[in-house]
């Protein structure tokens, strides 16, 4: 099946075509039917006399029908159409299935609620753009298998029923029949397995594979979703970031045609939090955020002060020439919205007529001047204020950043910045648990200066941790990891875990490190946000085949479901709910 492999040359030849009934219309008497398989449309034409005018008449739209018939020119060109110099005249029609009303249209612009949609997913399917994404999917696919395959790697798989090692997300849990009482994890990732593999000595593997996370879901974000993994012996960051940088440079100039300038730019965890308040900045626009603590050091400003007091920092963002797009209360919904970040409030400055106006009362000439050299403010500026502890204000001035580059129109939607951020903590702290957690997992190699502080200083331990990010998405994240068992002790006590935990969770992999554990490193990709980013589309489930809505259900195979008793009887399991 392929309509749009016709053409104007081939006018006269006869053909023979399968497909779905797009559309059908009536024009004093003709019949004229849109034909649609998975490469595009084309139009076919039944005249009154034909032996199957009265079941042409009949058919409804997505039914399935095969035809034969001659190429012949079209009167009117349809430019929008790459068949739309040709239609085809019918000679024989059969009727494969006819189709039931359907429950939305197939079309780009369908007004059906996306609820609706999933019920009936495989007629979403059938519309243009979701088609072109499952399409740019295979591509994709396929442009990463021939340059991993072209650089010796192995596609290997790895098991889908695990050991549970909770860490990060919560664990999908599968009953064992067999053993009654005890329970595989489905994997959140394939960490430990390609590691072993490394250790196994097949030096380079890749594996596209499947993850589960039991977490709370948003729009780039699903209950299971598919990696590209990889993992190579022998190696420092450099080598795995340059094998990355060459793997995203051929599947974007296959897929899009796309031109990535290497190498990518780098830039540290730490001076991205400090300039964009995120650790995978949308570098498509500037806007940074400024540090103006020092200029309010001596300041009788009450709130200022008081925060000053309290340890806090002060940053800003400026709008360059906005003022006048930002009433007060627009400003009041930005404040709104840095709220969610758990900022207290927003404070703003207005430059109007070369004079500072705003929320802020009391400032002193010393501190206007400062204010203005700085942040070399002109006409019609504005400057956004928050005051918190630094990870408050960074996380809440660099999401608005994002808002405000989205609202000022300051992004170009046909832009692809990438970088890597490297050099990430090794530990953040966590107050949940009221100590320090691994901030990747607890097989990231800290950097070899910092080795020595895993256990007394682990606010400033850095790791040889690295993501690759484009237009504000993390793309990909690996690091290399640790090989050394005595490093990997370390630094389960610095996490905390006692002897019986380690074995518990972990028995089975540290004993492979005493075993000759070579170097190795590596980096997974999100693959459905690498097609999101391809597609130029914000919503994960655009790019995947059957996906789940934001409460983890199916709503066309209605998962999940309640099992029978009998079941869960062969399980050993009595629900309490």
């Amino acid at each position: 099946m392929n309509n749009i492999r016709y053409n104007i040359k081939n006018e006269n030849e006869k053909v023979k075509l399968n497909g779905w009934v797009s559309k059908k219309r009536n024009l004093g008497g003709l019949l004229f039917i849109d034909l649609r398989d998975r490469s595009g449309i084309i139009q076919l034409v039944v005249r009154p006399d034909n032996k199957n005018y009265e079941l042409a008449s009949t058919l409804k739209n997505e039914s399935t029908i095969g035809v034969t018939g001659t190429i012949v020119k079209r009167e009117s060109i349809n430019k929008n159409l790459k068949t739309g110099e040709i239609e085809v005249i019918v000679d024989e029609l059969k009727l494969y299935s006819m189709s039931k009303d359907i429950p939305f249209e197939i079309s780009n612009d369908t007004t059906a609620l996306e609820d609706t949609r999933l019920k009936y997913r495989y007629l979403d399917l059938r519309r243009e753009n979701l088609k072109n994404n499952m399409i740019t999917r295979a591509k994709t696919l396929k442009s990463i298998r021939e340059y991993l395959d072209s650089l010796d790697f192995l596609e290997m798989e790895t098991p889908v029923l695990c050991k549970s090692t909770p860490e990060g997300a919560r664990d999908f849990l599968v009953p064992s029949r067999v053993q009654k009482g005890s329970f595989y994890a489905l994997p959140q990732s394939p960490q430990l397995f390609k590691q072993l593999l490394m250790v196994s000595g097949f030096e380079r593997y890749y594996q596209i594979a499947k993850c589960f996370r039991d977490e709370d879901l948003r729009a780039d974000r699903q209950p299971e979703f598919t990696q590209l993994d990889m993992e190579m012996s022998f190696v420092n960051e450099e080598d795995v970031m340059n094998m990355t940088e060459g793997l995203f440079k051929k599947v974007f100039k296959d897929i899009i045609n796309y031109d990535i300038k290497l190498p990518l730019l780098r830039m540290t965890y730490d001076e991205a939090m400090e300039k964009y308040g995120s650790d995978k900045p949308d570098m498509r626009f500037e806007m940074l955020i400024n540090d103006i603590t020092d200029i309010f050091k001596d300041t009788e400003i009450p709130f200022l002060k008081s925060s000053l007091d309290n340890g806090n920092i002060i940053n800003c963002l400026v709008c360059k020439n906005a003022a006048d797009k930002y009433s007060r209360k627009e400003i009041d919904k930005l404040t709104d919205f840095v709220k969610k970040y758990k900022a207290s409030g927003l404070a703003f400055l207005k430059v109007v007529e070369n004079e500072l106006n705003g929320s802020i009362k009391g400032l002193t000439e010393k501190e206007i001047k400062a204010l203005k050299e700085k942040l070399k403010l002109e006409n019609n500026d504005l400057v956004l204020i928050v005051t918190s502890n630094y990870k408050i204000t960074k996380d809440s001035l660099g999401a608005l950043r994002c808002k405000l580059g989205r609202d000022l129109g300051l992004i170009d939607p046909d832009d692809y910045k990438f970088l890597w951020v490297t050099d990430f903590p090794t530990f953040e702290w966590s107050e949940e648990e009221n100590r320090f957690v691994a901030t990747h997992h607890p097989f990231t190699m800290t950097k070899e200066s910092d080795v020595d502080k895993l256990l007394t200083d682990k606010k400033h331990c850095y790791s040889k941790a690295y993501d690759i990010v484009c237009n504000g998405y993390e793309a990909g994240g690996g690091s290399i990891r640790i090989h050394d068992e005595k490093v990997q002790e370390k630094m389960f006590e610095a996490l905390e875990l006692t002897q019986e935990q380690i074995e518990n969770k972990f028995g089975w992999f540290v004993e492979a490190l005493k075993y000759g554990c070579p170097p190795h490193g590596g980096l997974a990709v999100g693959l459905e946000r690498l097609i999101m980013l391809l597609c130029k589309t914000t919503n994960i489930r655009d790019v995947m085949a059957f996906p789940k809505t934001a409460s983890a259900s199916d709503l066309m195979s209605e998962a999940p479901n309640i099992v029978d008793e009998s079941q869960l009887k062969e399980l050993g399991i009595k629900l309490d709910i």
